[in-house]
């Protein structure tokens, strides 16, 4: 997902993207949500949060190591 998608997605639930990164954001969003802020963690590509609408882009971002 493009970054312009996620500030989208951020704004809609009320959190200012400012200059956080995209992995920051997303992890914000995560959390506002009540889900675990965990994105870009699963290096190993296991989740057991099958219904998290980041697991494709979170898969992807672990494998390129975006921590931050």
């Amino acid at each position: 997902m493009k970054m312009e998608e996620v500030r989208g997605i951020a704004k809609s639930q009320g959190i200012n993207p400012g200059k956080l990164s995209k992995t920051e954001l997303i992890r914000s969003i995560q959390a506002e949500e009540g889900n675990f802020d965990c994105f870009a963690s699963a290096y190993a590509r296991e989740c057991d949060q099958v219904d998290c609408s980041w697991r494709e882009d979170c898969f992807e971002a672990a494998q390129r190591g975006e921590l931050s």
